[in-house]
């Protein structure tokens, strides 16, 4: 049998994180929680859970959990967040394959993810299956290098599992729309730092996109079938869209203040 190791990244996540341990226990040859600040209980439940814990200042997503990775030392790496929890028809998978020959066909496994506000699941509007890259082959998959919606990126073929995950990410329809708002700033300094984003920034886009972001999400992906939460969880996401637009346009202007500035700084001097 391949062994495996979790590893999880956590800050805060008592309401979650024993949950997390033993949805996953079952599975692991060793469990590694990387806490970068907890007041609460976290690293007391995971130790008693049988978590090794070990303190790491913040880093940023994708370094906090590579560090997290690093880490590991069994054959596979299991990958969560701290506020997702297996189902039991992923356990039953996931332990059918680690007894599989045909686990080594692939390096990494997706797993798709059920979102969850408070103890309401999210199935519609685009929030199912979004799979996630949670099980792979030590040594041949790590966190790419971004502010935010951090993914694994993977040396080796790459499938995905059909149980889903559990994704208990927000207790209210207002923590969803504060993390919307603190993701949009990310995503407006990522795209800010890699330039050419021309018409991402545009006016144009601000206008059109989280219309149509709404229409397909609301009516063609069926977040209508989700009642009022659905609306607000589809409108609330569409000014995500707009706030990403609006942040980079922001950033981008001040960039060519800062280089006017400079530009008249250098024709005094």
């Amino acid at each position: 049998m391949p062994t495996v190791s979790l590893v999880i990244v956590a800050q805060d996540e008592e309401r979650t994180i024993g949950r997390v341990i033993d949805a996953a226990k079952s599975l692991v040859d060793e469990i590694i929680v990387v806490d970068s600040g907890s007041t609460d209980r976290t690293k007391e439940i995971a130790q008693e859970k049988g978590a090794i814990v070990q303190h790491q200042d913040w880093l940023g997503f994708a370094k906090q959990k590579n560090f997290a990775i690093d880490l590991a030392k069994s054959d596979w790496v299991l990958s969560l967040d701290a506020d997702e929890i297996l189902s039991d028809g992923l356990v039953v998978e996931i332990a059918a394959l680690l007894k599989s020959p045909n686990l080594d066909q692939f390096d990494g496994y997706k797993i798709p993810r059920i979102l969850y506000i408070g103890d309401q699941a999210v199935s519609r509007g685009g929030f199912y299956p979004d799979a996630q890259l949670r099980l792979f082959k030590r040594g041949k998959g790590k966190f790419g290098d971004r502010l935010v919606h951090e993914a694994i990126k993977m040396n080796g073929p790459v499938t995905m599992l059909t149980k889903p995950m559990h994704h208990y990410a927000y207790r209210t329809v207002e923590d969803f729309a504060a993390a919307m708002d603190k993701y949009a700033r990310l995503s407006a300094q990522e795209f800010f730092n890699r330039g050419n984003y021309g018409w991402k920034a545009s006016r144009i886009a601000e206008l059109v996109k989280p219309g149509l972001t709404f229409l397909y999400r609301y009516l063609v992906r069926g977040a209508i079938m989700e009642g009022a939460l659905g609306f607000k969880l589809t409108a609330i996401y569409s000014d995500y869209v707009r706030k990403k637009i609006f942040y980079l346009r922001q950033l981008a202007a001040s960039n060519k203040g800062n280089d006017s500035n400079r530009g008249r700084d250098h024709e005094q001097g």
